[in-house]
C-alpha cells in the first residue's frame, strides 16, 4: 500500500513523499523527491566515483552526534571515499573562476537525521583552495580540510590522490585509481546502490542542534567500476577503523546540482540558518 505526505520544506524546496505503509523497509528513489527552485548554491560533480565498505553499525554510530542515527542496509553501516572534479556555480550564474574549480574528496557515511529522513553525514573533506575551504565551513559548517590534490582522467581510467595540510594531520593521505566499466541501466539499480547514492540531503552540527541543506540533481548515471592501489589512510584520520577487504566501487556520470541554503533541523521545526552564526 502507498503512503502520500506532504511535508514542510526549507526555503527553496518543495517536496511530497511517498513511502510503504507498514514494516517493510523504505527503498530509496532514485530520482530527486523535491526541487530546489531558489538554490544557495549550484555546483557541477564531474568525473566522480564512489568507493564503500561495511562497517559495524555500532563502530559509526559511536561517531555521530546526538540526534543522527546511522542508516544501515543489508544489515551494515557503510562509509564512501568519493572522489571528483567540483565547479562551484553562484546562485545564478556560470562557474566561478578559478577558485570555484578544483578537485575534492570526502569521506561520509549515511544516515537518518531528528526528521527522520535519509541523508548524508560527511566525516572530512579535501579541498585545495584556502577561501573555498573557508567558505564551505563558514557558510555550510562542513568539516573541510585544506589538502594538496590530484586528478587524472584518460579515457576509462581516473586517478585521485590528495594529501592533507596543516597540523596534525600533515601527510594523511587517500589515493585510488579507478577503472570504468560498463553502465548500470536505471531497471537493473539494486536497492543497496540507491543507498549508497540517491540521498537527497546533507546533515551538518550546528551550536543549536543538527542543520540540514537539501540537494536536487538528476539522477545518477552509474557504471560499473574497479578500484586498485586504494589509500584509506583518511578514513583512519577520522576516527575508523581500517576497512576490511576491496570497496565497492561505481563511476558516475556528470551530475549539475543545486543546495538550499542550511536549515536548523530539530524534528520537522526548520528555520534558516544565518550565515557564519550557528
Amino acid at each position: 500500500m502507498l503512503k502520500a505526505i506532504a511535508q514542510d520544506s526549507p526555503r527553496g524546496a518543495t517536496q511530497t513523499l511517498v513511502q510503504l505503509a507498514g514494516p517493510r523497509e523504505q527503498r530509496i528513489s532514485a530520482a530527486c523527491p523535491h526541487r530546489v527552485a531558489n538554490p544557495a548554491m549550484q555546483q557541477d560533480w564531474v568525473n566522480l566515483s564512489f568507493l564503500h565498505w561495511r562497517y559495524d553499525p555500532a563502530e559509526v554510530q559511536s561517531l555521530l552526534p546526538d540526534g543522527v542515527t546511522v542508516d544501515t542496509c543489508e544489515g551494515c553501516a557503510w562509509v564512501g571515499l568519493v572522489p571528483f572534479l567540483l565547479r562551484v556555480r553562484a546562485p545564478r550564474g556560470p562557474t566561478l573562476p578559478w577558485v570555484g574549480v578544483f578537485p575534492e574528496t570526502n569521506v561520509r557515511t549515511y544516515v537518518r537525521g531528528p526528521d527522520g529522513q535519509h541523508g548524508i553525514w560527511f566525516f572530512s573533506l579535501e579541498a585545495p583552495r584556502r577561501l573555498a575551504v573557508w567558505a564551505a565551513r563558514l557558510t555550510y559548517r562542513l568539516p573541510y580540510h585544506l589538502a594538496a590534490m590530484e586528478m587524472v582522467c584518460k579515457g576509462d581510467c581516473r586517478d585521485y590522490a590528495s594529501w592533507r595540510l596543516g597540523e596534525p594531520w600533515r601527510g594523511t593521505s587517500s589515493r585510488a585509481r579507478v577503472h570504468v566499466g560498463e553502465p548500470i541501466a536505471p531497471e537493473d539499480v539494486s536497492p543497496l546502490e540507491d543507498f549508497l547514492t540517491a540521498r537527497w540531503r546533507l546533515y551538518a552540527p550546528g551550536s543549536g542542534g543538527i542543520c540540514t541543506a537539501w540537494v536536487e540533481h538528476a539522477p545518477w548515471g552509474l557504471h560499473r567500476a574497479t578500484a586498485e592501489d586504494v589509500d584509506t589512510r583518511l578514513l583512519q584520520a577520522d576516527g575508523l577503523s581500517a576497512p576490511a577487504g576491496k570497496p565497492l566501487v561505481h563511476a558516475c556520470d556528470d551530475v549539475h546540482a543545486a543546495l538550499t541554503p542550511l536549515m536548523r533541523c530539530k524534528g520537522d521545526e526548520r528555520t534558516r540558518v544565518r550565515w557564519g552564526r550557528l
